[in-house]
């Protein structure tokens, strides 16, 4: 992480942070999976409008004829928990590091014919974001309207003649709630950050997960690289990141969670143009959009909370910045309690000391319960995702811990669909493979210096 980045950050926690405590919590996980399921069927949305319940259950049985039987009752504890519908009709590709994405990114922004939204955390001024920056100023110059909304944190290090040049050329970008109060009047949201990474093109496709737009970020690891670990140089060690492509009526979702944080700015209205097309089924993949903010229902913490609760067989999840809250603690250890597989692979390579040290520090309660702990040596790890039971998957911007949850603007997709899951297992065994195992007795050999980090970097971990 940008060390001018990282300072912003930490001194709106520091300002704001201590204010706040009191009165940002997230909810009682112990009332998510209160609702009765046995007759209750999920709401299924499509481009023609809601489905009713048989209509709804005949789809969803069709699509889900190979997944566990439980997975209906899920989907219907998650959308009582997060009140957002199930979309029908999309296809959903699947994106590993950061050279595929940017390549499928740039090239579906060439394509460009109407408009580009582009949300971001972080905008770099190099190589990769000067390609990007080259490509929505040619795309402005066709007639294709650009707009850009990116985070006055994550761009803090970035030039401001970076930024007036794409203006210049006539695309639309604002700041997102500016380090500088005089900057947005009334709006000086300091702690609250948009963390989102989300590019929708003509209304039509839509990309979202863990990629900023920066070299940083598009630095390959050796994922798939059949590369032993031990034989990766420190030198050579890259980025570890996942993202989706998203095609079909959930795209429209996306386009509206991108205006709605644009016009939450009250910074100047979007330009007109047509930005929900009619958008017919492109595959058969069901999802549910879920866009968390300050103030909110912590709809990504409440997914993540009932897909545990509820799992079977596995629980696997991959995160860059494990910091959790005590529920999370409790409710994987309690999953790993009554049999399921609970695996997490995190950072063995981090780019923010206080954040690796404030999730270690929770390693001894999770492990003494059974769960299994994996550190990712080839990369520095940045992928937000899940799979449960093999069915139920997650990708998006949303860390595990209370900055994601309470603070940022965040957006997730979860995919409920056993082709997918197995997708998403197989790259979780990938990153498995150039992992180590943490064990409990070896945990508990480390040094004391480690010990007294945990225990410095746990006492700010509301905060980071």
């Amino acid at each position: 992480m940008n060390v001018a980045r990282w300072l912003a950050t930490s001194l709106a926690a520091l300002v704001l942070g201590g204010s706040m405590a009191a009165c940002a919590s997230l909810p009682d996980s112990s009332e998510f999976n209160q609702t009765p399921v046995a007759k209750a069927n999920p709401t299924v949305a499509t481009p023609k409008g809601r489905l009713q319940g048989k209509q709804a259950a005949a789809l969803l049985k069709r699509r889900w004829a190979t997944a566990a039987p439980d997975l209906k009752e899920l989907a219907v504890l998650e959308e009582a928990a997060t009140g957002v519908p199930l979309i029908a009709g999309n296809k959903v590709t699947l994106l590993f590091d950061g050279p595929a994405t940017m390549r499928a990114m740039m090239e579906a922004a060439k394509g460009a014919r109407n408009t580009i939204n582009l949300e971001t955390y972080i905008f770099d001024q190099d190589e990769i974001g000067l390609q990007f920056a080259d490509i929505l100023i040619e795309k402005q110059k066709q007639g294709v309207t650009v707009n850009v909304l990116y985070d006055s944190v994550g761009t803090i290090g970035t030039p401001k003649e970076f930024f007036d040049r794409m203006r210049a050329a006539g695309i639309s970008l604002i700041a997102f709630n500016p380090v500088n109060p005089a900057k947005r009047l009334g709006k000086w949201e300091l702690n609250n950050r948009d963390h989102r990474k989300v590019m929708i093109v003509d209304g039509r496709v839509a990309f979202t997960g863990g990629l900023n737009i920066s070299s940083t970020y598009a630095n390959s690891s050796f994922f798939r690289s059949r590369r032993p670990p031990e034989k990766v140089a420190a030198e050579d060690v890259g980025w570890r990141d996942t993202h989706i492509k998203i095609e079909g009526p959930a795209v429209a979702s996306l386009q509206y969670h991108f205006i709605n944080a644009w016009i939450q700015q009250e910074a100047g209205e979007l330009p007109p143009r047509e930005y929900f097309p009619k958008l017919a089924p492109a595959g058969d993949k069901v999802v549910r959009v879920l866009a968390s903010e300050p103030g909110r229902d912590s709809e990504i913490y409440k997914s993540y909370v009932v897909a545990i609760q509820e799992a079977k067989k596995s629980i696997h999840i991959t995160s860059a910045y494990f910091v959790p809250d005590p529920q999370i603690v409790e409710e994987l250890s309690a999953a790993a309690r009554r049999g399921v597989d609970v695996k997490l692979i995190l950072p063995g390579v981090t780019d923010h000391g206080l954040v690796f040290h404030a999730g270690r520090a929770f390693y001894d309660e999770l492990l003494k319960n059974g769960v299994k702990i994996y550190e990712l040596q080839i990369a520095v790890l940045h992928a937000k995702a899940a799979v449960i039971d093999g069915s139920w998957s997650t990708v998006g911007s949303a860390n595990i811990d209370r900055r994601s949850f309470l603070h940022n603007y965040e957006l997730n997709v979860v995919i409920l669909d056993p082709a997918f899951g197995m997708e998403m297992e197989s790259a979780f065994n990938e990153d498995l493979r150039d992992s180590k195992q943490v064990t409990l007795e070896q945990w508990r050999q480390r040094p004391w210096a480690d010990r007294l980090k945990e225990f410095a970097a746990r006492l700010t971990e509301y905060w980071i």
